[in-house]
């Protein structure tokens, strides 16, 4: 079928214009760089994950299947006795309830004594108000290992080796939550506290009823991200609880031996018990974990 163009002769329909292609927009170049650092950037994620899988799968091995010979990316037989064997036949659940004591105590004071700490700072004004905020500033360029001997000595003369005081109170130290919230605190309108002074409300008043309600998305991202450092935290619990039942999780695994070796599959499944509440919580709060991390970076950088 045709029609009449305006000089009265015959063109071909809009069907047959639409197959010959005119019209159509010119497809898109292949973005070469864009598909090399995505395969590089999948590529670098599966070196990252192998290890957590190989360790996943290991736990559910026997122990005669762990020492073979060979790379099997899969259980030839498959087990729950180490997870039984843990479960079972050591102290994890005590170890998990004094790693969720001692964590979320310092997630708490941290983030009580920090908010304080930066409200105080960003919104009061008192003498040597300058000199503290500096001297939280210079807490940057002092290592945390550098302090463990202090920390062990002051801890041993107050008499808190082996209490579940002598883990937290040096994990207090949050110099990074005090910046963040001082940096949001700043941020709030004037005009708010203006309004709330003259409603009759007390500084403690704003900085409960105002700034933090405000700034409660901070709030979060910040006591999860402190949760998941203190639950992951070795190295102090390590030296301050010595005795097995005021260990932490992540000391606790440690003491998952064998008196005829080592047990490897026994030991993975130990440590997979002991990541899967952070790795549970990473998962239900992951936007939340991003948003903190970036958060500490951005005042670290």
């Amino acid at each position: 079928m045709t029609i009449a163009d305006a000089t009265g002769n015959p063109t071909r329909g809009a069907a047959a214009t639409a197959s010959t292609g005119i019209g159509r927009k010119p497809a898109k170049p292949v973005d070469g760089l864009g598909v090399f650092l995505t395969l590089l950037t999948i590529l670098g994620a599966l070196f990252w994950v192998f290890p957590m899988y190989w360790a996943l799968i290991t736990s559910f091995k026997p122990e005669e299947d762990v020492v073979q010979p060979g790379i099997r990316l899969w259980p030839e037989h498959f087990t729950f006795q180490n997870y039984s064997f843990v479960l079972l036949n050591t102290k994890i659940g005590l170890w998990y309830m004094n790693s969720l004591v001692t964590s979320g105590a310092v997630t708490l004071l941290v983030l009580i004594t920090s908010a304080m700490a930066a409200y105080a700072i960003s919104q009061l004004d008192f003498p040597g108000r300058r000199i503290l905020w500096w001297m939280i500033l210079a807490s940057f360029m002092v290592p945390i290992p550098a302090l463990l001997v202090n920390h062990f000595i002051l801890m041993n003369q107050f008499g808190l080796i082996n209490t579940w005081a002598g883990v937290i109170l040096p994990q207090l130290i949050a110099p990074v939550t005090v910046m963040i919230y001082k940096q949001f605190f700043d941020s709030v309108p004037k005009d708010f506290r203006e309004a709330a002074i003259i409603d009759g409300a007390t500084e403690w008043q704003l900085l409960w009823r105002l700034y933090l309600p405000i700034n409660k998305g901070i709030t979060t991202a910040l006591a999860i991200i402190t949760f998941i450092g203190a639950w992951n935290n070795f190295l102090w619990p390590f030296l301050v609880a010595t005795s097995e039942p005021m260990m932490n999780i992540t000391v606790g695994i440690t003491q998952v031996t064998d008196a005829f070796g080592v047990k490897y599959a026994r030991w993975l499944a130990t440590a997979t018990l002991a990541a899967l509440p952070v790795a549970a919580l990473y998962l239900i709060f992951q936007r939340r974990v991003t948003q903190a991390i970036m958060l500490t970076a951005g005042i670290k950088g």
